[in-house]
Parts: structure tokens; sequence; C-alpha cells
């Protein structure tokens, strides 16, 4: 098979990449910099240069890869769902697995989730033989962003801050086991027409996932609740004054609602399996203390 991953340099790409070559795909990624090509070389793919806001350049790219589907692992948060569904109808790409997120169900009026949630409307109606795998917060190596951040705090501090008492339920994905899902999604023909939700086996709250990741770093921390309306204006005050904040007040907001999905379907049709948090997140550490 061959298949065109978009996205494919950068930090989910980089597990599905590897995952799809060793299945015996003929794989191309698209490329917008030298750099990005780089990185597709290292991990032995095709590049095909291009970039998601030239859409002429876009149609070319995807004609010359001339692949039999797509997986779109660019984020649909940015408005390039149009110029992707275009671009692959013109290069003749009937089968299409694009990456969303659980974020489109927060409740929050965030921008990025109306954009999210059109492109998911034009994905299914556009004709594509489309799928769509909504993973959670990905965790699992160096450049995750968010567990390899608190596992490094962690190391360090006695005392944690727990905004809402940590009483909210998180159910975070390994990356590696969100990339075996997007492969098997884009090899599956019963995943054709269908949405899934991909998180961990379990739904914790976010005081358990700070006491996982803790102890994953040989570390007991005091756990302080901290209420949630003065940490979010104290992060919104952060954010005005910072040129590169490290933490938006969206991501505070966002620890009001839980954050538990359903992954049966998942299961059933991807032969997803999930490691439990402890064990992913041990693996990390494990990481953290080789670095």
């Amino acid at each position: 098979m061959r298949v065109l991953v978009t996205g494919g340099s950068g930090f989910t790409g980089r597990r599905v990449l590897p995952r799809l070559l060793a299945a015996g795909h003929d794989v191309s990624a698209l490329a917008r910099s030298d750099g990005a090509a780089a990185v597709v070389v290292t991990l032995g793919a095709r590049p095909l240069m291009g970039d998601l806001d030239d859409r002429a350049g876009l149609r070319d790219a995807f004609r010359d890869a001339k692949a039999d589907v797509l997986v779109n692992l660019a984020s649909l948060g940015f408005g390039h769902t149009p110029a992707i569904v275009e671009a692959a109808r013109q290069g003749s790409i009937d089968r299409a697995v694009f990456v969303s997120t659980t974020a489109i169900f927060t409740t929050l009026a965030a921008p990025s989730k109306r954009v999210r949630v059109e492109a998911e409307r034009l994905v299914q109606t556009s004709g594509l033989e489309w799928t769509i795998v909504r993973p959670t917060m990905i965790y699992g190596a160096p450049d995750d962003r968010n567990m390899w951040r608190l596992l490094r705090a962690l190391r360090r501090t006695p005392v944690f801050p727990l905004p809402g008492g940590g009483r909210r339920l998180q159910q975070p994905v390994h990356v590696e086991d969100l990339a075996d899902a997007i492969v098997a999604s884009a090899a599956t023909t019963a995943a054709i027409g269908n949405a899934y939700e991909l998180a961990g086996p379990e739904a914790l709250t976010l005081r358990r996932i700070v006491e996982e990741a803790g102890a994953a770093v040989g570390r007991s921390p005091r756990l302080v609740a901290v209420p949630l309306g003065p940490a979010i204006a104290g992060v919104r005050l952060y954010e005005r004054v910072s040129r590169h904040p490290r933490i938006r007040a969206e991501q505070l907001e966002r620890l009001a609602e839980d954050k538990a999905f359903d992954i049966a379907a998942a299961r059933r049709e991807l032969n997803f399996a999930p490691r439990l948090f402890a064990t992913g997140i041990a693996e990390e550490a494990a990481l953290l203390r080789a670095a």
C-alpha cells in the first residue's frame, strides 16, 4: 500500500512512519522545510516538499505521491482541512485517516474548537473513505510537552499545587499506543466511515496522575489543593506579561471538566490495547533518568 503522511516529522509522525514502513508500506511524507525532509529521510520514508498554506504546491505534492491512502497527522485546528481534502481528491487518493482530538468535546468556547468541528464535518461529507481518530492528551517521550514537564517538576519540588484539588478525570494516551492505532485504522476497512476516541485504558483523577508520576521518579511531594478560579486569574496575568508563556489559562480552565472517554470501539475494531498509565509514565521516567 502506498501511504502519504502529513505531519510525518512531528511528535506523533516520528512514531507512525516507522510503523508504516515496518508493515511493508511504501511511505512518503509531506515536508515543508529541509529540516523536516531530513527527519523524514532519517525515518526511512520519502519526503515530498509541500506546504499546507500553498494550495497549488499541495496539490502537486499529493499527485506526485501516487498514494492509495492519506494519513493526515497535521492539526485540524489551523484551517487547512479544505486544502487537504481538495488535494486528496485531485491526487486520486480515496482513502484517508484524519487525526483530530477529544478537545472537540470541551464545553469551553475555545476558538480552535469551532475550526476542528468544522474540519471534521468537512471530512465526513468529503466523499473520501474517511476515518477520524481523536486522541486525548498524548504522553510518553521527552518531546510530549505534557508529562515530561510534570516529571521534571516533580523531581525538584517538595510541594506541588493541584488546581481545583485535582478531582477531575484525565485519560492520557501513550504515543506508541496511539501510533499503533493510527496505522491500524489506515489498514482496516472496518474503520471506514467511523470516528474513534483514543485514550488510555482508564480515567484517573489529576491527583492520581500526579501521584503515579511522582512514584515513577521516586518522589512523593505534598499535594496542595489550589482554588481553580484564582489559579486561572493568575495565569491570565502571567500570559499578559510573558512573551512566551509556558502555560495558558485555557489549560487550567479545562481542568474544570472531566476528560473520560469510551474506547470500546477502538479496542474492538482497531485492536487498540493501550498500556496502563502507571506503566507508561514509569517508562517515560526511565527516559528522563537516562537523559
